[in-house]
């Protein structure tokens, strides 16, 4: 007998979508997208094999400073004019552990598609208040602007870069069971 397959979709009022990066090598810098969308298949009781699509708008980054905003959706990093869209497609979702997955997939960043390695942490799945089924995932890694064409950088008078090529990425997502 197949399994059937389940749709999830996530939850943009309980969901985060964060990153940060070292700034000047002194200090961390934090930001989030604000609109975003993805969704998850799944089959069985747990994630092992599921497959995930995610896309966040690049306009919607939101590190705090107006200003620094700008800049970070100018030509100079994203490029939202020509690229207002990062995407992600899943290849492996496979179960490492307790409640633990390998998320691997495909990263499309101002054009530049690399595969990316991730960790999922599966919270739990419970029925909301409303009758709805949601299971919520703490999503980390780590990737590298510059592979993804987000090349600007300067240095300080004491030969300090601005901005650290590494950017970590931490997602809390709830996502929705769909009908």
């Amino acid at each position: 007998m197949a399994t059937e397959t389940t749709r999830w979709a996530i939850d943009p009022t309980h969901s985060v979508i964060g990153f940060k990066v070292k700034h000047l090598v002194i200090s961390t810098v934090k930001g989030t997208f604000k609109e975003f969308s993805g969704q998850l298949e799944s089959k069985g009781e747990d994630f092992d094999g599921a497959s995930a699509t995610f896309e966040a708008s690049i306009d919607s980054i939101d590190t705090g400073v107006e200003d620094r905003d700008a800049h970070l959706k100018s030509a100079d990093f994203f490029d939202a004019e020509n690229h207002p869209k990062l995407t992600f497609k899943s290849t492996t979702f496979k179960k490492s552990g307790e409640g633990e997955y390998d998320l691997e997939g495909e990263l499309t960043i101002r054009g530049t598609t690399k595969t990316v390695q991730l960790k999922a942490t599966h919270g739990g799945t419970a029925v909301d208040p409303y009758g709805q089924t949601k299971a919520g995932f703490e999503i980390e890694g780590t990737i590298n602007r510059k592979e993804f064409g987000l090349e600007w950088n300067a240095v300080t008078e004491a030969g300090n870069i601005v901005v650290a090529d590494k950017i970590h990425l931490n997602l809390d997502v709830q996502v929705t069971q769909e009908a």
